[in-house]
């Protein structure tokens, strides 16, 4: 009985495993799509979002059936646990890609982002993607040393999308105001994509440890 317990607490794990891949390719995507202004990536982005959701919504039922039918404890409880939260952040790091495309959409024929901040973007986009990358790793073999790692490439994203802040509000920006708008969302939802990456790591420590890892002052709990 117990053996096939942790037959599905592994099944979970590998659950949540493959969601983060899903999100990674979502924001890989999404992101060829805004800077190539590339229609068909945007909307198989888009089209695609409904399998994140789904798959966030196989997890929570599987966690809360591990909860209600064996009533774990210790570490098996901090496993289950972790997994709500988890499939939650990487539903949302879905949206946010999501987010991505449907800016490329809306903008379509003409680029969203004017030729100057493209670099940062790319670069932003980059890193996200490898963050959630990492995660996928850190899920599946529960290295503390891996999921702390990801803070410093956080903190690069974070230094990027600062960044832009100075660039838009620059006298001489010369793009108007629609595509200040557009860079400063399309920013944020870089930032926050990777932040969500940093707490399903985070999750992956507590699990490890018994203890969360602390939280900066601008992320969600």
């Amino acid at each position: 009985m117990r053996e096939a317990y942790h037959v599905e607490l592994e099944q979970l794990a590998g659950n949540l495993a493959a969601m983060s891949l899903q999100v990674a390719d979502a924001l890989e995507r999404a992101t060829k799509a805004l800077l190539e202004v590339d229609l068909g990536l945007a909307e198989q982005v888009i089209s695609d979002d409904q399998k994140v959701d789904d798959a966030r919504a196989e997890c929570e039922e599987q966690a809360y059936a591990l909860l209600a039918l064996q009533a774990p404890v210790a570490t098996d409880l901090r496993t289950v646990l972790a997994a709500i939260h988890a499939a939650e952040s990487l539903e949302r790091m879905g949206d946010l890609a999501l987010h991505v495309a449907k800016a490329a959409r809306r903008r379509h024929p003409e680029p969203v982002l004017p030729e100057s901040v493209r670099p940062y973007f790319a670069e932003m986009g980059a890193v996200a993607v490898a963050l959630a990358r990492q995660a996928e790793q850190v899920i599946k073999n529960k290295d503390i040393e891996a999921a702390r790692s990801l803070e410093a490439a956080d903190d690069q994203v974070d230094d990027i999308h600062k960044h832009l802040f100075t660039v838009i509000m620059d006298r001489d920006w010369p793009y108007g105001v629609a595509a200040a708008v557009d860079v400063t969302l399309l920013g944020r939802f870089y930032e926050r994509y990777a932040d969500h990456a940093v707490s399903v790591a985070r999750r992956m420590v507590f699990v490890v440890t018994g203890k969360m890892p602390g939280y900066g002052a601008n992320e969600d709990v």
